[in-house]
């Protein structure tokens, strides 16, 4: 309960607002931190342009991540690297491309390698319990061994819905070129 009570304050900009609406105090101040997570005028009208184009959005996006998928099969299967998979029953996001090296060194060198080419990859994240705030709560190296392994060798290809076919291409090209 203390951590919904202190949640209400956050979302009220550090206020006891919602306390003083319910009759819980007679008048409402600032006691703690917190601010607004509503989103401009501006912001909402982006996220409505994105709402009404949701349909090709994620078509665009799908037919990105599906030519990875086919593109990159080939080349995966022989140098060790795997590709995301789906289970049938789940519904893909298409929010992402990955591959998996089979070790931390191979990804780093093929991050390096797409660099030299003008292609940005990135690693996917630190593991939660690793950055400073799971740290501050007692996270530590170990603690999620298979976690850790798979942030070491996971890579994030180009996956944005601007991505032309042509730049698409470039990337599947010097990966294809690339030997793990």
């Amino acid at each position: 309960m203390q951590y919904a009570e202190r949640a209400e304050i956050i979302r009220e900009k550090g206020t006891n607002r919602s306390r003083f609406f319910r009759g819980q105090v007679d008048k409402y101040t600032w006691v703690d931190i917190g601010s607004s997570y509503l989103p401009s005028e501006i912001l909402a009208a982006f996220l409505f342009a994105q709402l009404e184009s949701w349909h090709q959005i994620q078509q665009k996006r799908q037919q990105i991540w599906n030519t990875y998928q086919v593109e990159l099969k080939k080349w995966a299967e022989a140098n060790g690297v795997k590709q995301p998979f789906i289970p049938a029953h789940c519904e893909q996001a298409y929010h992402m491309y990955y591959l998996l090296f089979p070790c931390l060194e191979k990804r780093q060198r093929y991050i390096e390698y797409l660099k030299e080419h003008g292609i940005l990859s990135v690693f996917h994240y630190l593991p939660l319990h690793l950055s400073d705030m799971g740290q501050k709560f007692g996270g530590k190296e170990g603690d999620c061994p298979v976690t850790e392994e798979m942030s070491e060798r996971l890579v994030r290809l180009p996956f944005f819905v601007s991505l032309t076919a042509a730049e698409q291409e470039q990337i599947i090209q010097h990966t294809i070129q690339f030997s793990v």
